[in-house]
């Protein structure tokens, strides 16, 4: 586990506003916990007998002075500078590379780099760990050789438009005959030729996905780019199929007989992998007893078998707009997993037995036979608990009507305890039969979503807990607390918005603030500065806690039919259930606790790139249709400033757009970080995050995913548009406007 507090010492030392600490303030900055302090302790002396770390006077940490070189992994920005991550750890950081500086690098690429001071007259405004910039004088690895892009013919030469933002440069192409290619296909392209100063890239065509725009061509690009598994091998599809075979539903094979027990499953409409379903009784003291029934995947996988390995590198299954890519064979994942209503189902139950309070008395785990009393629907939940039961069951409505009961006492206990809730709308995408996108709507975001989410979490950490008092290694979903750093410039930012919060915040203190700005137009920008703020949870072995649940022991147990995390702790929780003295040696299918790291690494990553890659195409997708409403105008909400430009989000669509400074209007227009605002010098008027401002289509660029943007309606001046003159946005002023 050193690996994972090093990345954290790491990237709390190379922040700009890092002043020198002793090795327990970095600690406790960090919020390491007692347990863990002999883990960090252990990564931080690794690094300074590495020389990664330096002790100085007064035994502050710093990291090592700059060097002359340096080498690290680019990353592009669309506008042709980028940055460069140093692989050992440096005072400098990550280093800035303006344009034409960089060398024909591409994101990804490991490379050589000259480290220069940045000019006299500039290292004054920069903090101590930005007054550097870089130069890249060699690219030591490629990160990838094909790319997937548009085909196109300009100035009497075909080049390929690559998607994206990893290469940004036109790539030469010339026999463009031998795949039968033809102007505006989307098509693969292997580089033979890398871009210099005096010659652009050349490749050429290795494969045809169709015509860009089309839904079908756009699923295999987002495919191709992210190397997403699609087909199963043959032996995967033939233990499927046996397994499929074998399986024998009045076979009790040592379970509990719930069948005629009320369970009902909640999904969305398309959904085909019911991977969970819910029963909820009183016992006879009068507490609530909550049973979640998971599918026994792990019964028909087993260990180290080809389904095993395959599911492993897919990590989890990719839910992509009209298509799913899954973990497991279809007729695992939609057939014999699948708790289908009405059909008898292998299951590992959860009980969880609440006082009147919500509050956990205990639980318990079962091997269990269930049949699902009946499917459904979020939007049919919704109905019943709204008073439109006609067609459902008596039994059914009853039960639904108990669970949101026990579910808004869970929820109030757990956000009593600490936990953040985070609101951020997402986008349904509404295709005609062409699969071409129309239009946009709210995802539905109705309290049984609310209620199935307090009960996974529920039976999440039940699991986790129950494992770890018996000391088992076990994949754990854990979500690191921020450090104190990051908590500081939230709230230097938030209060810059002319909100409350105390200058050091404690968890209670976020969820005041995004309970504050409930429905006001800040709200949206509020909740990603949070999100921001906080690290990415991820898979590990180590026992941290998931700090947005404010738990102390979590893990993934609830959805083993589409992620790998749930299948491997479903097998630690069938040890224990077989052997509840837990007398059992350890069985040799068992993983290692620094296998476990690999894997952890590894499914963080999967799930990382399924969440980039389902973004990335209904970006696409909503692109392509805003390219033919040029002069439209966007409700948006401001989520980001810089020099060059104001980021707004559409509220309608979910995607950020850019209004570059010289759109702004007839004015000079100086971004200002200590306020974190955008002001015109003459006209006084200030942009700052939160705002709600009207924009209209300026230009799409559907390949680079870059959406342009202007306001609807003069910010400097005129009728509609005087705008607000600075000293007249106040800190006063603004509170009351979100109170």
């Amino acid at each position: 586990m050193a690996e994972f507090f090093k990345k954290r010492i790491f990237n709390l030392l190379k922040r700009p506003d890092y002043q020198p600490l002793r090795v327990s303030q970095l600690a406790d900055a960090l919020g390491v916990t007692a347990e863990c302090y002999s883990q960090f302790k252990t990564a931080f002396e690794q690094m300074h007998r590495a020389g990664h770390v330096l002790i100085g006077e007064g035994d502050l940490v710093t990291l090592p002075p700059t060097s002359g070189t340096m080498v690290g992994t680019f990353r592009a920005n669309p506008k042709g500078f980028g940055f460069v991550t140093p692989l050992e750890p440096t005072a400098h950081g990550d280093l800035f590379i303006a344009p034409g500086s960089t060398g024909g690098a591409m994101t990804g690429d490991i490379v050589l780099t000259k480290v220069m001071k940045a000019p006299a007259q500039r290292r004054k405004h920069l903090a101590p760990g930005r007054q550097y910039r870089g130069k890249i004088i060699e690219i030591l690895e490629r990160a990838q050789n094909r790319f997937v892009g548009v085909l196109l013919k300009e100035h009497h030469r075909w080049v390929v438009i690559p998607d994206g933002s990893a290469f940004t440069e036109p790539i030469c192409v010339q026999d463009v005959t031998a795949k039968d290619a033809a102007e505006k296909d989307k098509v693969v392209v292997e580089i033979i030729s890398w871009p210099s100063e005096t010659r652009p890239a050349e490749g050429v065509i290795i494969e045809l996905l169709g015509k860009a725009g089309r839904y079908d061509t756009e699923i295999k690009s987002i495919i191709r780019q992210y190397h997403l598994p699609v087909e199963f091998s043959w032996s995967c599809v033939e233990l499927a199929g046996k397994a499929a075979s074998a399986f024998d539903p009045e076979e009790l094979n040592g379970r509990t007989d719930i069948t005629e027990k009320v369970v009902i499953t909640i999904d969305p409409p398309d959904a085909k992998d019911f991977d969970d379903a819910i029963s909820l009784d009183k016992n006879t003291e009068g507490s609530w007893v909550l049973g979640v029934h998971i599918a026994d995947v792990g019964y028909f996988i087993p260990a180290d078998s080809a389904l095993d390995i395959e599911a492993k590198d897919r990590g989890n299954s990719v839910y992509l707009p009209g298509k799913t890519l899954p973990m497991l064979p279809e007729v695992l994942s939609n057939g014999i997993c699948s708790l289908q209503p009405n059909r008898k189902r292998y299951v590992k139950s959860v009980y969880i037995t609440y006082d009147n309070k919500g509050n956990v008395l205990n639980t318990g785990f079962k091997n269990s036979i269930i049949k699902s009393t009946m499917r459904l629907t979020y939007v049919q939940a919704d109905r019943i608990l709204k008073g439109h039961t006609k067609k459902f069951p008596p039994q059914v409505i009853n039960l639904f009507r108990d669970m949101e009961t026990l579910s808004r006492l869970i929820e109030k206990r757990r956000s009593e305890n600490g936990m953040l809730t985070l609101d951020l709308p997402e986008t349904d995408l509404v295709l005609d039969k062409a699969r071409r996108v129309v239009d946009a709507r709210p995802a539905d975001n109705s309290y049984p979503h609310t209620i199935i989410e307090m009960f996974m979490v529920e039976a999440n950490e039940a699991v986790a807990g129950f494992l770890d008092r018996r000391k088992a290694e076990i994949m754990r979903r854990i979500h690191p607390q921020p450090d104190r750093l990051a908590m500081k410039e939230l709230a230097m930012v938030v209060r810059s918005m002319g909100l409350r919060m105390p200058k050091s915040p404690e968890l209670a203190d976020v969820q005041m603030l995004l309970d504050s700005v409930k429905g006001s137009d800040c709200a949206l920008a509020v909740n990603l500065l949070v999100l921001r703020s906080l690290e990415k949870a991820q898979y590990s072995p180590l026992n941290i806690g998931h700090f947005a649940l404010a738990s102390a022991d979590y893990c993934h147990f609830t959805s083993p039919i589409r992620r790998y995390a749930d299948l491997l702790v479903h097998r630690v929780l069938q040890q224990h259930i077989q052997d509840p003295s837990h007398r059992l040696t350890r069985p040799k299918t068992d993983v290692s606790n620094q296998d476990l790291a690999d894997i952890g690494k590894h499914i963080t990553f999967t799930e990382q790139r399924a969440e980039d890659a389902e973004k990335q195409l209904k970006t696409l997708l909503i692109l392509q249709m805003l390219s033919s409403r040029i002069g439209d105008e966007l409700d948006c909400v401001v989520t980001g400033l810089a020099g060059f430009g104001v980021f707004v989000q559409s509220c309608k669509y979910g995607i950020e757009g850019l209004v570059r400074t010289e759109d702004l209007g007839p004015d000079i227009w100086k971004y200002v970080p200590k306020t974190h605002c955008v002001v015109g010098r003459r006209c006084g008027r200030v942009i700052c995050l939160g705002q709600a401002v009207n924009c209209r289509i300026v230009s799409v660029n559907v390949p680079a995913l870059q959406l342009n943007l202007e306001p609807a309606e003069p910010l400097t001046g005129g009728p509609n548009g005087r705008g607000r003159r600075k000293k007249a946005y106040t800190r006063k002023a603004s509170k009351k406007k979100h109170r």
